[in-house]
């Protein structure tokens, strides 16, 4: 069991083969209990990353009437665009 030294600050250095095996990163939160004279260190599990992939088709936009390119004059929406600011 490794032996480590606690800083002037409280702070612990948790030994890269136990970060590893944990999956401890940076920016993990461990959750810590007091029983008796032992303390108990926990990680707090987190949703993991997702990739943009595993989000496709999570939004889902109901189909509105066909539209074209040219049915969009900007012109015209330009001069909506002028008369709507004041």
């Amino acid at each position: 069991m490794p032996t480590v030294t606690v800083s002037d600050k409280g702070q612990v250095v948790i030994p890269a083969a136990i970060r590893k095996q944990l999956g401890i990163t940076p920016g993990s939160q461990l959750t810590f209990t007091l029983e008796g004279n032992t303390i108990r260190v926990e990680v707090k599990r987190h949703k993991p990353t997702t990739t943009i992939d595993e989000g496709f088709g999570m939004l889902v936009c109901p189909p509105g009437p066909a539209r074209r390119l040219q049915d969009f004059d900007i012109a015209q929406a330009m001069r909506e665009d002028n008369h709507e600011r004041p």
